[in-house]
């Protein structure tokens, strides 16, 4: 009895020599933080005198993959990026707290996307339409916005490219986010009778639904978060929705990843007036209109294998203009002003009836698609 005593006593010194350790560290941590916020505020105050853009999209991909490639210890690089992100937030919200729309409601996917991006310091306002995050940028309500632009199994968002057509604004950074559906619940599992949620939430989860709650009723509402703001109200209700509602609301999650299909991404476009500068890896969005006549599309997109530039993606959508008359939305790997890429462009234009770049900006690498 003696001996474990004696054990146990030894542990607790081991685990206060440890924690002094790590009290140690974290001061050097926040010494270092405080360090780099006095060089954050000389840095605002010549972006004041020059009146450049508070945030700088290239610049916060360079310090990811900096700090990704240096990183050779056990600390992994999402939790690097993770911190970072809300280090560069808090100092971006010393220089200005930037206004953020993004089509909600909040806790939406797209609230998740943009706080991702953006980080926690700075304000965020939820908007009914994407036409209303299109106005609120425009109109310099918002510094930014941030819109959904595809989805891995549903396909692309017809209206964030129509949007484009009347719209001024750029494209300034994309988002990349793995889609993942919970159930959240004040009850427990084997009470809940009745799930709220989006009509497409409970389709993408009609599987585990059935397995685990066969005899639950199925309610379609408006957004995930009506629903657990409905599921919060009684304990024997539950509610399909992101884990970011879950923190919001103060509501458990009972399961996660519930989705019949995995790996269900889905792309956003951060909107603005800011234009990226050249990274080690950029995408580049264009839109354009062609003569009506036999072979205009071909033509118009043959520069493209002529230069060997990597098209992505290409959609058409009605000009809304008059009749038959299409636009068309490529994305291609390379920056606007590369050499290849300008000259490409300049013998796409002589096919068009009119060319505009809607942005260059770096490209996320989607891990879905890597080995």
């Amino acid at each position: 009895m003696m001996g474990r005593r004696t054990k146990i006593i030894d542990i607790s010194k081991e685990l206060d020599k440890l924690r002094e350790q790590i009290n140690s560290i974290d001061k050097s941590i926040l010494d270092a933080l405080n360090q780099r916020t006095h060089v954050v505020l000389k840095i605002a105050d010549l972006k004041k005198k020059s009146n450049s853009s508070y945030y700088v999209p290239h610049r916060e991909q360079q310090i990811y993959q900096r700090l990704i490639k240096l990183n050779k210890g056990l600390f992994p690089n999402e939790g690097v990026k993770s911190v970072f992100r809300e280090i560069m937030s808090a100092s971006i919200a010393l220089e200005k707290r930037l206004k953020i729309a993004y089509l909600g409601p909040e806790a939406s996917f797209t609230h998740m996307a943009a706080m991702q991006k953006f980080g926690s310091q700075m304000e965020y306002v939820p908007l009914d339409s994407i036409d209303s995050v299109f106005t609120e940028v425009g109109k310099k309500w918002a510094d930014y916005g941030v819109v959904p632009i595809e989805n891995s199994t549903e396909g692309v968002i017809n209206h964030t490219l129509d949007m484009f057509i009347d719209s001024d604004l750029r494209i300034c950074s994309e988002i990349v986010m793995e889609i993942s559906e919970n159930l959240l619940s004040r009850g427990k599992l084997n009470n809940i009778k009745k799930v709220y949620s989006r009509d497409s939430a409970l389709a993408q989860c009609r599987q585990w639904l059935a397995n685990n709650l066969p005899h639950a009723e199925l309610v379609a509402v408006s957004s995930t978060t009506r629903g657990v703001q409905l599921a919060k109200k009684n304990p024997r209700t539950a509610a399909i929705a992101s884990s970011l509602a879950s923190s919001l609301y103060n509501i458990a999650i009972l399961a996660k990843g519930i989705e019949d299909v995995t790996g269900n991404r889905t792309r956003f476009l951060v909107i603005g007036e800011t234009t990226s500068q050249k990274t080690s890896s950029d995408k580049t969005s264009i839109m354009f209109s062609i003569k009506d006549k036999v072979g205009a599309l071909y033509a118009a997109l043959q520069p493209f294998q002529k230069y060997k530039i990597n098209l992505t993606k290409i959609e058409s959508r009605p000009s809304r203009r008059r009749a038959w008359d299409y636009v068309f939305f490529v994305d291609f790997q390379g920056y606007k002003d590369d050499l290849h890429v300008s000259r490409a462009l300049k013998e796409v234009l002589e096919h068009c009836i009119y060319l505009k770049v809607l942005g260059s900006y770096p490209s996320i690498q989607d891990k879905s698609n890597q080995s």
